[in-house]
């Protein structure tokens, strides 16, 4: 089967290429279906050669032994459950929870890298009577630091996951010293792995639990790196975790010397670091302020707004749209709870065949991961043209008869404006510039920052109370009537 070895690395360049093409094809919403169709094929090609590798041995005069013979079989009910499991998902998982279905699957990815670089540190440490005793043919070092990164990114996403779901509290979970105790941590998951590879039979040869260690306390810190992370700061968590998933394979992928994983790692490394980035410069912080600062486990106090809040009802609303040449909406992640995109989109059919121009303000991290509200809104059937970031649609609201916010606060608060503010130089909607302002809400609550939002008593806005879901199947109705 010396063929199999010839097709080997032409294999991997074809779907490195189809990576590469992916990924171009995924950063424009009109093309980003085919970018996935691509990528998936290139993961079949992949994971197919690398599945019949082991044959080559075989030719080679290499044999393996007993305990760790080739088996195809189970190499294939492996495959075959993960693809039956991701295909259930994909039909079944709802818009609205793709956030923590991103989590979870990032996790997965970055599991997968920790447990290739343990199975490779038992290959490579432990003493021949143990596992078979096969050759090694990776680097321990790399095989660390590539565990390492796979254990925080694996035990990270699951409590991203956790707090997207609902199954935890999405507040900053602290307590007092935390950032030292967790760099305790992480120094000895750090220390029992140099242990393990310096000397696997120290201490009464018994290497396992210094590798169980190791990936026991790199568990450790994923979850307690993540657990002082409030839910509105989960998109860029999510592409920090992401980017940790791609940095783990392509280490893993240098070690066992296999270049579709170090092009596959590499690419998602550098994709997720620049998007945690731009997702950082976003709300004017940095990454380490998103980590480590438990940013809205405390509320503003001693600001005294002026003004006072003032309800309207469905009717009122209507008649406003109705009647006005120029329509924004700025969604948010209150959108998103609510399920309420079908009925925007209803809305807005009704407002564009009455003559109303209607366009979307998308600040890049409202919602729960990178492009949330993209989706939503596109599954709803929202054209891509009509969606605007905020650098294109800032400058018209001071020409727009009616911005309307739903479920959004910390992304339209004027408070960023304000020196002193915890949101001071935060890019937000500036929506309070539009001659009035519709304000979609549940109830009088503050934001994920804990500061009162300005907007709210400004002269020209007004609160339309209560799930935004029955609120615009109030106004549709009422827009119907006139």
């Amino acid at each position: 089967m010396e063929w199999i070895y010839d097709i080997i690395e032409p294999v991997y360049f074809v779907a490195a290429i189809l990576f590469v093409l992916a990924l171009r094809a995924m950063s424009d919403p009109a093309t980003a279906r085919r970018g996935i169709v691509w990528a998936g094929i290139g993961m079949f090609f992949a994971v197919a050669v690398t599945v019949l590798i082991p044959a080559t041995f075989y030719d080679g005069g290499i044999t393996p032994t007993s305990t760790l013979e080739v088996n195809f079989v189970l190499m294939g009910i492996a495959v075959a459950i993960g693809g039956a499991m991701a295909y259930y998902a994909a039909i079944k998982v709802k818009m609205t929870n793709m956030p923590q279905m991103v989590a979870i699957y990032n996790g997965m990815g970055g599991g997968a890298a920790a447990a290739i670089a343990a199975v490779d540190l038992m290959r490579n440490g432990l003493p021949s009577g143990l596992l078979g005793g096969l050759p090694s043919g990776a680097y321990s070092p790399l095989d660390l630091v590539g565990g390492m990164i796979g254990s925080v990114s694996f035990a990270g996403s699951l409590i991203a996951f956790l707090k997207l779901q609902g199954w935890m509290t999405q507040k900053p979970v602290t307590f007092p010293g935390q950032n030292i105790v967790n760099s305790l941590v992480l120094i000895l998951a750090a220390v029992f792995g140099v242990l393990f590879v310096y000397d696997p039979a120290l201490f009464a040869g018994i290497p396992i639990s210094f590798l169980a260690l190791f990936f026991l306390f790199g568990l450790l810190y994923g979850i307690m790196m993540a657990l002082p992370i409030g839910g509105a700061d989960m998109p860029v968590v999510i592409s920090l975790f992401n980017a940790l998933t791609g940095i783990a394979v392509g280490i893993d992928g240098f070690a066992l010397t296999n270049f579709a994983m170090i092009i596959a790692g590499v690419i998602v490394g550098a994709a997720g670091s620049l998007l945690t980035y731009l997702m950082a410069k976003a709300m004017n912080r940095s990454i380490s302020n998103v980590l480590f600062s438990a940013f809205g486990s405390k509320e503003e106090t001693g600001v005294e707004i002026k003004g006072s809040l003032k309800p309207t009802d469905p009717d009122d609303v209507a008649m406003q749209l109705a009647y006005a040449s120029k329509v924004i909406i700025a969604p948010g992640y209150g959108m998103a709870v609510a399920q309420a995109q079908g009925k925007v989109k209803e809305m807005c059919d009704i407002l564009e065949q009455k003559g109303v121009t209607v366009k979307f303000a998308i600040h890049p991290v409202a919602g729960r991961m990178p492009g949330h509200m993209n989706v939503l809104l596109a599954e709803a059937g929202v054209s891509y043209d009509k969606l605007f970031d905020i650098d294109e649609i800032n400058p018209e609201f001071a020409t727009t008869d009616v911005a309307m916010v739903i479920g959004a606060n910390d992304t339209v608060n004027p408070a960023a404006h304000r020196q002193g503010s915890p949101l001071f130089g935060m890019p937000v909607l500036e929506v309070e510039q539009a001659k009035a302002v519709v304000v979609l809400k549940r109830g009088q609550g503050k934001g994920f920052a804990g500061i009162e939002n300005d907007l709210f008593y400004r002269d020209n806005c007004k609160m339309l109370y209560g799930d935004a879901t029955d609120s615009l199947a109030k106004v549709v109705q009422a827009l119907k009537k006139l």
